[in-house]
C-alpha cells in the first residue's frame, strides 16, 4: 500500500514539473550552439585581427565598420543555426516525451529570455555608434546571462548556473576589454558546450 502512495506521489509530482516547467529543452542544442559560436568567434578574428592573438593591445586591429556587413553576417549565421538547430532538436525531445513544444510555460520563458536580450541588442547597437566597440562583447554576455536567470524559472535550474556563469564572464570581459573576443567565446562556445553536455547525460541519458 505505501509502494503505491509513493508511486502517486511521484507521478502528481512529475505532471505538476511538465505543467509549470519546460523539460522539452534540448542538451544537445547547446553543445551545438557552442560548436556554432566558436566558429563564429574564429571567423570574426579572422575579419578584424592582423596578428595571432585574441587580444587587442598586443595586435593591429582592422577598420571594424569596414568589415561590418561580414561580421554581421557571421554573427547572424551563428544565430540562425543554433535556433534551427535548438528547435529541431527540441521538438525531437518533445515527441520522445509526449509532450507540447509550444505552449504557455514555453511563452514565458521566451519572453523572460527576450527582454533582457533585447535591451542589450539595444545597448549594443548604442555602444557600437559610440565608438564604444571593446564593450560589445561583455554587454552580450551579461545581457545573454541576465536572460537565461530569467528564463531559468520555466525550465531545468542548470540553465540558471549556466546564466550566471555568463553574467560573471561578461563583468570580466569589462575589466579586461582587449579580452573580449576570446572571453566571448568561453562564454557562448565552451561553456554552452559543457552545460550543454551535462544536461545531455543528466536528463536524457
Amino acid at each position: 500500500m505505501s509502494d503505491k502512495y509513493i508511486q502517486d506521489i511521484a507521478e502528481i509530482r512529475q505532471m505538476m514539473e511538465k505543467s509549470s516547467r519546460f523539460i522539452s529543452l534540448s542538451g544537445l542544442s547547446g553543445v551545438m550552439a557552442g560548436i556554432y559560436a566558436l566558429i563564429g568567434a574564429y571567423v570574426a578574428w579572422k575579419l578584424a585581427y592582423t596578428s595571432e592573438t585574441l587580444v587587442y593591445d598586443q595586435l593591429i586591429v582592422r577598420d571594424v565598420r569596414g568589415n561590418l556587413t561580414w561580421l554581421m553576417l557571421d554573427a547572424a549565421a551563428v544565430l540562425l543555426l543554433a535556433i534551427i538547430t535548438g528547435v529541431y532538436l527540441t521538438r525531437q525531445k518533445a515527441k520522445k516525451q509526449g509532450v507540447k513544444t509550444w505552449d504557455k510555460t514555453a511563452q514565458r520563458l521566451l519572453i523572460n529570455l527576450l527582454i533582457p536580450l533585447a535591451t542589450g541588442g539595444i545597448l549594443v547597437v548604442i555602444f557600437y555608434y559610440q565608438g564604444l566597440i571593446g564593450l560589445i562583447a561583455p554587454t552580450t554576455l551579461i545581457f545573454y546571462g541576465l536572460g537565461l536567470i530569467n528564463a531559468s524559472y520555466y525550465t531545468y535550474r542548470d540553465v540558471r548556473f549556466l546564466g550566471i556563469s555568463e553574467v560573471v564572464l561578461g563583468l570580466v570581459a569589462s575589466a579586461v576589454i582587449g579580452y573580449g573576443l576570446l572571453i566571448w567565446a568561453i562564454g557562448f562556445g565552451v561553456l554552452h558546450i559543457i552545460y550543454g553536455a551535462m544536461m545531455y547525460f543528466k536528463y536524457e541519458k
